[in-house]
């Protein structure tokens, strides 16, 4: 579904550079890759040179970029792709638990530990976080060098955008509504289905024509991708900025918002690769279940909560989803990076738990 080419960069930059000779001038593992970097730049234009006046022509111009985005998405999804993995329905019931049950059980029942460390709006983020889908095209990626079950992964995570669209709609309606999100009214239905479905389907049934066409130009569609969501984000933090964001959120609160990252990462990764092994899935599938199932979509979660929230929000909501979205990257490309290095059947669970621990030479 989001086939979305900015969360993969850690993959495709070690696969690039893997047996160079200029391998030792390669950018550090836990350096930012260019998409979070260049997110930061526009934070920073944002806060520096923010639209006003233009304010309403930009908006206009998000709305036709969230189109194109979703109706590039719908196009580039392979239906073999999903009929290949769709009959592993267990692992795919375990994904669609973890991401859309498990998130926000999680979010809710760590409010306690939670809002001492951030502000109120910044747990708002937390929670629409957490009812987002996991991502498509970092989840394949990453489960493709461990070693996993590569078409379960992409059954899985496409299922998992697909529902999205509706699933989490539903979810911050019932968990954020006193954040000024306005999930049933029929204006916030209409901007849905005008905005994210309707692109979506016409890309799809388009993709018969157009489908080739768009793989063989994935890397420069990816720039389309990536545009679409910093304006949203230029957008957003103008309004954000107008309101007053950065005066009524202290340094402590984002000290807070990574702890509280790490905290909600690694049980989501430990509790799916110990429920993984639980059920009796094969290594290959427990892999596909952990990177399927500890994913937030950005590329999702972006264009979704600028129809969803208020724009003067919107900026405070998806500041959590930029950092958890580096954040994932690199604890993820950590774990596939020692699975793929070791030839014996390593224990995931075991793993995940001991995810900041040296790597074993």
């Amino acid at each position: 579904m989001v086939f979305s080419s900015v969360d993969a960069e850690y993959v495709e930059r070690g696969r690039a550079r893997r047996g160079s000779r200029f391998e030792l001038m390669a950018r550090p593992k836990f350096f930012p890759d260019n998409f979070t970097l260049a997110l930061v730049a526009i934070v920073i234009l944002a806060s520096l040179l923010h639209c006003d006046n233009v304010a309403t022509a930009f908006h206009w111009i998000t709305n036709v970029a969230i189109g194109l985005l979703f109706f590039l998405h719908g196009a580039k999804l392979s239906r073999e792709a999903i009929v290949a993995g769709a009959t592993h329905w267990r692992l795919h019931l375990v994904v669609l638990l973890s991401t859309f049950a498990l998130f926000p059980l999680l979010g809710v029942a760590l409010r306690p530990v939670l809002t001492p460390l951030v502000t109120p709006e910044l747990y708002a983020g937390i929670l629409f976080l957490c009812t987002l889908p996991s991502t498509v095209q970092s989840s394949i990626a990453f489960t493709s060098m461990a070693k996993g079950n590569v078409p379960a992964a992409v059954c899985s995570a496409s299922a998992s955008s697909l529902l999205g669209i509706f699933i989490t709609p539903a979810l911050v309606g019932l968990l954020i509504s006193s954040h000024g999100a306005t999930t049933g009214s029929p204006h916030t239905v209409g901007s849905i289905v005008m905005q994210l479905l309707v692109p979506f389907v016409a890309g799809q049934l388009l993709r018969p024509a157009i489908g080739k066409r768009i793989d063989k130009r994935k890397a420069v569609l990816k720039y389309v991708d990536q545009g679409s969501i910093l304006l949203v984000v230029y957008v957003a933090f103008s309004e954000a900025v107008n309101e007053g964001i950065w005066h009524s959120m202290p340094v402590s609160a984002l000290a807070g918002l990574l702890a509280v990252h790490i905290l909600l990462l690694a049980i989501a990764l430990f509790i799916t690769a110990f429920a993984a092994k639980r059920m009796g899935f094969s290594r290959a599938d427990q892999i596909t279940i952990i990177f399927c199932g500890s994913k937030k979509s950005l590329a999702f979660g972006i264009p979704m909560a600028k129809v969803i929230f208020p724009s003067h929000a919107v900026g405070a909501v998806v500041l959590p989803l930029m950092l958890f979205h580096q954040i994932q990257l690199m604890i993820c490309a950590v774990l596939a990076q020692r699975w793929s290095a070791r030839k014996t059947a390593a224990d995931p669970v075991r793993e995940a738990k001991n995810i900041g621990a040296p790597a074993r030479r």
